[in-house]
């Protein structure tokens, strides 16, 4: 082991490890974040810094570590070398050679910590969480879209009878029961199940059909000019193709053909 007295005379005199020590101290470097920087172990540095060369590796690992360390620093690596050779032992130098035989050394490297070192990025974690969101989100309307789809139709309005279809929105209007909408209309009095009678007359041939609420046809096809009077249950279906040659009464009362019109033909349920 070398002599604690001469390592610091060489110190004093601008040794190696003197210069080592000195960079260090300026950077305001630790021996710990130099070690962790250059993978080299602290006591391994401390031991170039003192030129303690019985603590270093082999002259050729221990040389190579005052090179990184020196570089590290911003040193010149071919003056400390120099330096380091000048300064290395001689009797160490003819040791390392033939201690073959010995096991390996270790070299004093280390592994960087990495696990202290791992960084999360926010913007990324955002990121993810947002997809996340998203994909939840698409799976409920899809989900919603689907039940929708299998429910079955409910039905909010109530049954209409076939006699209600046929009288229509029967209302009740002026004295000559005509009505802008063109359908059925009470003539004077509230629609009634009891028989009707209606006054077909026409003046010359026309085409007449005329059906009851029971279906029972009161006249059909081609009329020839004439009175003709019906008895039946309302409402009635009447179909007429030329309303210029007829003249209709149900109940005594007159029905005004025009209103139903369609040109010179009418087609149109009939109350009371």
């Amino acid at each position: 082991m070398t002599n604690p007295s001469s390592n610091t005379q060489s110190n004093a005199q601008g040794s190696f490890g003197a210069m080592l020590q000195q960079a260090r101290k300026t950077k305001q470097v630790s021996l710990e974040d130099a070690a962790a920087e250059l993978f080299i172990l602290k006591r391994h540095l401390q031991a170039l810094e003192n030129e303690d060369f019985a603590v270093l590796p082999q002259a050729a690992f221990a040389r190579g570590f005052a090179i990184n360390y020196a570089k590290f620093l911003g040193l010149d690596p071919v003056r400390i070398a120099s330096s380091f050779d000048a300064a290395y032992p001689n009797e160490l130098k003819s040791r390392s050679p033939s201690n073959i035989q010995s096991p390996l050394r270790p070299m004093g490297t280390l592994q960087r910590d990495t696990h202290n070192r791992i960084r999360f990025n926010p913007l990324l974690i955002i990121a993810v969480i947002g997809v996340i969101i998203l994909a939840v989100f698409l799976f409920r309307m899809v989900s919603n879209a689907s039940k929708e789809n299998t429910e079955q139709p409910v039905s909010t309005g109530e049954d209409i009878s076939a006699v209600e279809q046929a009288q229509g929105a029967a209302i009740n209007t002026d004295a000559t029961g005509v009505g802008a909408s063109g359908s059925a209309l009470n003539l004077g009095g509230d629609v009634s199940t009891a028989p009707a009678t209606l006054d077909v007359k026409l003046t010359d041939a026309a085409v007449v059909s005329i059906t009851d609420a029971s279906g029972v046809s009161l006249i059909s096809g081609s009329q020839s000019a004439g009175d003709y009077q019906l008895s039946g249950m309302p409402p009635f279906n009447v179909q007429i193709d030329n309303i210029n040659n007829v003249s209709l009464m149900l109940n005594q009362k007159s029905v005004a053909l025009n209103s139903y019109a369609n040109g010179s033909q009418a087609s149109f349920g009939l109350a009371p």
